[in-house]
């Protein structure tokens, strides 16, 4: 079973709104104990600002009514959609516990409120005023707390919270695979979501990018995936990376071990071949008028030339150079994967040894676009379809700064990434986990074995055709997902990476189809099922990937705004001004202007991270620069994760 954590004041929240949603005589009741500012989660406070509304209009609380105004609202999709209203009535054990569970909320409320006040006058005795001054705050402060006045509530999230996200769905892999990503979790005591992506690349880099879906007349998609779960320092991503993958670095030892023989009886031959080229090319200087030794150093030639040397198969790359991964798809007929547990693959890519960003090889490698691999010695080689697959667990922060590099968001690439974005179980975790169960453990280890044996001696890949009824799933995809993309729709902050959402569901078909049928997969129809199962996990990833698109700030909208709360997170202080923060920021790409600093101050202040202080009246001269006071948890938290 997958270690799960608990708040309980958060289930008190959920219990609180689960309470109102499944009886509304419960409304009163707690409404007498709390407001829309006494919830922790933001999305709980608008959740209960519709019922308390509804209530007030004599209309009914229901899951139903509440979802309708949220929408009417614009907010619905923030706070996670009906499911999740409908997952807060599971939460309450019965309605008549409603009120009790609000006083719960009300507590943890005002104990907020006093780390709150308690941070405000630290920054107020920092700022080295008057200690009179400063006591008389404190004791206004307090005395407020004492009788329930709600100093600053908690601002709302610029986006990627981890907080409602679902957790990887392992039940739609085949149960090989499944049980083993759910047995390395508990062993390791980290997110399911952790092994379940890794646990996809690797399937994908055991395929060797020799699986592909015919999704349409015209359409071939490519079973190769990249992948990239963002967790923080400490939570055994290598330990995760090592029991996944160890099987595929086991089999190409073995496939190493076995090429071995041939490599250097070829190596020999072509050692052969050019020393009698050279003894032919000897003879033919000494006798350059005899036709017979020079066409015989011609043929001699041709034949060192054409003796080729085979390379030894390498199926897993880490730390490579986008010149190196050229070189090697080269090599190895187009297949290449790069797994890593660290994040330095960015920083390569954009240039850290050359200075020059190179994207083409992960763009191309991807899509499986014509590749061009120049050399130095030698002509230029083409990779007519090259298969890359990525596999990444790198921190949060990582992922940001990546955002941010040169034609990194520009070019599509962090479009072309499956994101997880799991809650950390540091500080929830069990000391003394099961190991991971050997039955368990054998099964994955000889499944995806057999599955790099058996592709990777395929010349060609295999393109799987899918079922009718699978067909007509594939086109429902379609039909469902256009919409969100619209103007206002669901998916539209995440449009470049959702127009792709329907390809990857194919791959992840591709994959779960050969995971279920290792021997005879290749022969056989994606059924509608497998596309289901596959669609479960596009959805889970679509969720994520809001939220993970959200903290990386690439959206003209709270992308600057993120930006500059990570920046005053660092800097800021009591009654910074606009001008000091363009200032600092302005040779950053979102802050060219001070206009572009007070666009994104005011996000801030709509979320609640930032107050304008009250502007002087002015006298003449020039305007006066706004000032705004900084929420505390900007330094508590750090910005919105």
């Amino acid at each position: 079973m997958k270690h799960k954590r608990t708040d309980p004041a958060l289930e008190a929240e959920r219990s609180t709104l689960g309470a109102a949603l499944l009886d509304p005589a419960t409304v009163p009741a707690i409404a007498a104990h709390i407001e829309a500012g006494s919830f922790d989660a933001p999305r709980h406070g608008l959740i209960w600002a519709a019922i308390a509304a509804l209530h007030g209009e004599g209309k009914p609380t229901d899951p139903v009514a509440v979802a309708a105004r949220l929408n009417e609202e614009g907010n619905l999709a923030k706070v996670g959609g009906g499911p999740y209203l409908h997952d807060l009535l599971e939460a309450v054990p019965a309605a008549a516990s409603g009120s009790y569970y609000a006083g719960l909320v009300a507590e943890a409320a005002q104990r907020r409120r006093v780390h709150a006040v308690a941070a405000r006058l630290g920054q107020a005795a920092e700022g080295g005023g008057e200690i009179a001054e400063v006591l008389a705050d404190s004791r206004a402060a307090l005395a407020d707390v004492g009788h329930g006045a709600e100093d600053w509530p908690a601002p709302i999230p610029l986006g990627g919270s981890r907080e409602g996200l679902p957790a990887f769905p392992a039940v739609a892999l085949p149960d090989w695979l499944g049980d083993m990503v759910e047995s390395v979790a508990e062993a390791t005591q980290t997110p399911t979501d952790l092994a379940g992506s890794i646990g996809l690349a690797a399937l994908a880099t055991a395929a060797q990018g020799r699986l592909a879906v015919q999704a349409g007349p015209d359409w071939v998609e490519p079973c190769n995936l990249f992948t990239a779960v963002a967790l923080g320092p400490g939570n055994r991503k290598s330990s995760t990376f090592g029991h996944l993958v160890a099987p595929i670095l086991e089999t190409e030892a073995e496939l190493a071990e076995a090429a071995r023989p041939a490599i250097i009886e070829a190596a020999t031959e072509a050692e052969i071949a050019k020393r009698a080229a050279e003894q032919a090319l000897a003879a033919a200087s000494k006798a350059p008028d005899d036709p017979e030794a020079v066409n015989g150093a011609k043929t001699a030639a041709r034949e060192a030339e054409a003796a080729a040397i085979p390379v030894e198969p390498k199926l897993v790359a880490d730390d490579i150079t986008p010149e190196a991964a050229k070189s090697l798809l080269a090599e190895q007929s187009g297949r290449l994967a790069i797994l890593s547990a660290e994040g330095g693959i960015f920083a390569t890519i954009a240039g850290r040894y050359s200075g020059v960003p190179d994207l083409d090889v992960f763009l191309k490698g991807h899509a499986g676009d014509l590749l061009r691999v120049a050399r130095k010695s030698a002509p230029a080689e083409y990779v007519p379809a090259p298969a890359l697959t990525v596999g990444l667990a790198v921190q949060p922060a990582v992922l940001r700064e990546a955002a941010r590099m040169p034609g990194f968001e520009d070019r599509g690439l962090m479009a072309r990434f499956l994101y997880a974005l799991p809650a950390s179980t540091v500080g929830n975790r069990n000391p003394c986990p099961p190991a991971i169960p050997g039955p368990v453990k054998t099964a994955y280890s000889r499944k995806l074995g057999g599955i790099v044996h058996a592709m990777h001696h395929q010349t060609e890949a295999a393109v799987l055709e899918l079922s009718p009824q699978a067909r007509a799933r594939v086109v429902d995809l379609e039909r469902e997902r256009e919409p969100r993309l619209a103007p206002g729709g669901e998916w539209e902050p995440i449009l470049n990476w959702a127009n792709k959402w329907t390809g990857a569901v194919v791959r992840l078909a591709g994959l779960l189809h050969l995971a279920q049928y290792p021997t005879a997969g290749t022969r056989m129809p994606i059924e509608a099922d497998t596309i289901d199962r596959a669609t479960v996990l596009g959805y889970y990833f679509a969720d994520h990937a809001l939220a993970t698109f959200a903290y990386m700030g690439v959206d003209d909208h709270t992308g600057p705004a993120a930006e500059l709360l990570d920046w005053l997170t660092r800097h800021g202080r009591p009654g910074i001004s606009a001008r000091d923060m363009y200032r600092a920021l302005r040779g950053r790409r979102h802050f060219a202007t001070a206009d572009k600093v007070r666009t994104a101050a005011r996000v801030l202040v709509e979320h609640g991270w930032l107050r304008e202080q009250p502007l002087p009246r002015r006298r003449g001269g020039r305007p006066t620069t706004p000032r705004y006071d900084l929420h505390p948890d900007t330094t508590r938290v750090g910005g919105s994760l």
